[in-house]
């Protein structure tokens, strides 16, 4: 595994990282079996760095990787968490989820702890609750090695946040379709002059530079000498950057974690070609053109109070635009607006609290982007037609279950 040396501290770090955001499940809940297999895949492939947080998976990340990390596996990695800035209230609060963290994750000491999710504003009530002391303080306890931050703000903010403090680390959200966005380059610059380690996070955007692409991008990716997937042109682009240290990936299938281990290998800092990275600008160019909404589907912005599945209808909504899809409006209809399941989650269920919008690391104007998708893919009479699918569907649906089940009696008999 291509291994990438910290500055400021000087630990050697696998350039591709394990995400512990989007393990595989079974149920609603992470399937152990499967989740375990991966990580120990991984680690014994040279990974040595595992993300997670406060909040993934409903707050049982931490505590399967307590439960996986123990023994002898635990020492060959670095382990990443971080703390939930957005329900501290006072001191006190730091020092308690910190400790709930160390139980959860059965250890004494995490190797990297960041501040969730910092901006300008949360960073500005943080340090008026003393959370830099309080680093300080971890510090010297010895229950935390290195401090770092995660981030979603722009560069402004972000290079204010890394002037603040002796930070060892950020986490900054980085692909070839968010240059400017957020940190963005400017910020991951800023960092490494800083010496800190500069992790990355989507470098997929959420799945969408990866797996089925539009045509017309599929078209400049085989103009190409040597031919790739989506996924890996995306992952070569941001290990092509001297600054990054190591790219977390969200990995919850065996190929894709075979396949990210293996571009890693390949992909050397500044090794990608003058005409290679000529492509990554005309794909940019067809990106930007078709792409409606900026959603990486992070899904900060859930759960809804009324339940709207944010992004899943902005992921929907995207993937018309960019497939021409004549099925997006059936596929809303059906699924969104609970056909099926008797579960609505489309846009039309906004009631414009906000709640979402304050939660949204891009800052997008949700409601106004859901009254988009409602008015685009549901249509007018959009309740009507759901009611009229529903008095068909279902019915047929009885039907077919019924047939199968006397054939399945017939087969056993």
């Amino acid at each position: 595994m291509q291994i990438r040396r910290i500055k400021k501290n000087g630990d050697e770090i696998s350039a591709l990282g394990f995400g512990a955001m989007r393990l595989p499940t079974k149920n609603g809940r992470i399937d152990k079996e499967s989740a375990k297999k991966q990580i120990y895949y991984a680690i014994d492939n040279g990974i040595n760095f595992i993300d997670t947080a406060f909040p993934y998976h409903g707050g049982s990340s931490e505590s399967f990787l307590g439960e996986i990390l123990k023994e002898e596996y635990g020492k060959k990695v670095k382990l990443c968490t971080k703390m939930p800035s957005w329900s501290v209230k006072k001191y006190e609060d730091m020092e308690k989820y910190l400790q709930i963290q160390l139980e959860k994750l059965q250890t004494d000491c995490v190797d990297y702890y960041l501040i969730h999710s910092l901006g300008k504003g949360s960073f500005e009530k943080l340090k008026e609750l003393g959370v830099l002391e309080f680093l300080d303080d971890a510090k010297a306890k010895g229950k935390i090695k290195y401090a770092g931050f995660s981030f979603h703000d722009n560069s402004e903010a972000f290079k204010g946040i890394a002037d603040a403090y002796d930070w060892d680390a950020c986490l900054i959200q980085y692909n070839y379709l968010d240059e400017k966005n957020q940190a963005g380059t400017e910020g991951v610059k800023y960092a490494a002059s800083k010496g800190m380690a500069v992790f990355i996070m989507e470098p997929l955007k959420g799945g969408l530079l990866a797996g089925e692409v539009p045509e017309k991008v599929k078209e400049i990716w085989e103009k190409a000498d040597i031919k790739r997937s989506p996924a890996e042109w995306a992952l070569k682009w941001v290990l092509n950057h001297k600054e990054v240290t190591c790219v977390v990936s969200g990995m919850n299938d065996e190929e894709h974690i075979k396949e990210n281990i293996r571009v890693t290998n390949e992909t050397l800092p500044d090794s990608l070609t003058h005409e290679e990275l000529n492509l990554y600008e005309k794909v940019k160019d067809v990106y930007k053109n078709l792409m409606k909404i900026d959603c990486g589907g992070c899904g900060y912005c859930m759960p809804c109070p009324v339940g709207v599945d944010i992004p899943e209808c902005f992921g929907l909504y995207n993937y018309k635009h960019m497939f021409n899809s004549g099925r997006a409006s059936f596929t809303y209809l059906t699924r969104f607006g609970g056909v099926f399941s008797g579960n609505e989650s489309h846009a039309d269920l906004c009631i414009n609290c906000g709640k979402c919008v304050k939660a949204c690391p891009q800052d997008l104007d949700i409601p106004e982007l859901l009254g988009d998708v409602s008015k685009e893919l549901g249509g007018k009479g959009f309740n009507f037609k759901v009611k009229l699918m529903g008095s068909v569907a279902i019915p047929l649906m009885d039907i077919l279950l019924a047939l199968n089940d006397r054939l399945s009696r017939r087969s056993h008999g």
